[in-house]
């Protein structure tokens, strides 16, 4: 029987962690760990590596395992409100796997810092540091001549990625992420190259409720907390770094990347929040791609993840692995 905790809480964060008086944090869920290594079921591998040691940020690196010519790239962003799981959550290295399987590409799985231990923006700066890394092997950095040191080089991106077919990706807390950095690329990985984004039911939110979360004020007010608790903003919800939408964020026509996908679950209280950014860039604003918007029937939040093995979740994975071999949106 584990030891009792003596300290009050002082924050609880429904339902992912508890805070106590005395600082320390109680997570509550995505705290499991899966080892890298041989998939059977997928023959898919993976190892972790340290990317950037200054702070301790890793990522999961994945491949086929049989590779007979460049393969495109994800680079992938997981979920969890900013606050809960990893690149190494047995959830997420299932449904990673099954990807890369279907796919055939290769993929690189973040693992940023999580708060609230690293309040934001900590992690989406972190994730432009991962992207940043994977640039520097498109430059063919790490050779001695470059900045980036030769043992902070990985061999599958160097020998096995087609750099002209990258994509970021992410569900929920990480599609925020994809999106930030889709507006900082130009700026700040000019030498990277995304062709495309994907983003499964994005985390995006508002002060003022819009669709299902009017009625459904449980959730509208849940998912409040979650995000003023990540966040030490005095915009609080209208934050751009969650709501894409509000007067002053960064315009969605510099979005660099030539096609995008978002898809949301009907029973979800973040769908209308992907819809509304969907409409709005391909009809509010002045973004030269081509998206593609799915709505799943029937399931709730990330059910991809929480059932990687389910129906639905090959569905998702299939249309996935499509956008990302298809020369177009569909």
């Amino acid at each position: 029987m584990g030891s009792i905790k003596s300290a009050e809480v002082s924050r609880e964060v429904f339902p992912y962690l508890r805070v106590y008086e005395d600082g320390t944090v109680e997570r509550l869920a995505g705290t499991e760990v899966a080892a890298a290594g041989l998939d059977p079921a997928t023959n898919v591998l993976s190892k972790d590596v340290l990317i950037l040691p200054e702070t301790g940020v890793s990522a999961r690196v994945y491949r086929p395992g049989n590779i007979t010519n460049k393969l495109p790239l994800v680079v992938y962003f997981h979920g969890g409100a900013f606050v809960i799981a990893s690149s190494a959550d047995p959830k997420y290295h299932t449904s990673l796997n099954n990807l890369v399987a279907e796919a055939d590409i290769i993929l690189v799985s973040v693992n940023y810092r999580l708060a609230p231990e690293h309040p934001l923006p900590a992690a989406f700066e972190d994730s432009l540091g991962a992207l940043k890394w994977v640039a520097s092997h498109a430059k063919g950095e790490g050779d001695g001549n470059g900045p980036l040191p030769v043992l902070n080089q990985e061999a599958w991106l160097r020998e096995f990625v087609d750099f002209d077919k990258v994509f970021l990706a992410g569900d929920s807390a990480g599609s925020s992420i994809a999106h930030y950095l889709g507006l900082r690329i130009k700026d700040e990985v000019r030498d990277l190259k995304v062709l495309g984004i994907v983003m499964i039911m994005p985390y995006f939110w508002g002060k003022k409720p819009i669709g299902v979360e009017v009625t459904d004020q449980f959730r509208k007010q849940m998912v409040d907390n979650w995000w003023l608790f990540v966040c030490p903003s005095d915009k609080g919800c209208d934050d751009p770094l969650i709501n894409p939408l509000v007067e002053g964020a960064p315009s969605a026509a510099s979005l660099a990347c030539e096609k995008l996908l978002v898809i949301v679950a009907e029973k979800d209280v973040l769908k209308d929040r992907g819809r509304l950014y969907y409409e709005n860039l391909v009809k509010g604003s002045n973004w030269a791609g081509k998206a593609d918007f799915v709505q799943v029937q029937g399931e709730d939040h990330v059910f991809h993840i929480l059932d990687p093995n389910s129906h639905n979740a090959k569905t998702l994975i299939k249309r996935w692995a499509s956008f990302i071999n298809s020369d177009s949106v569909n």
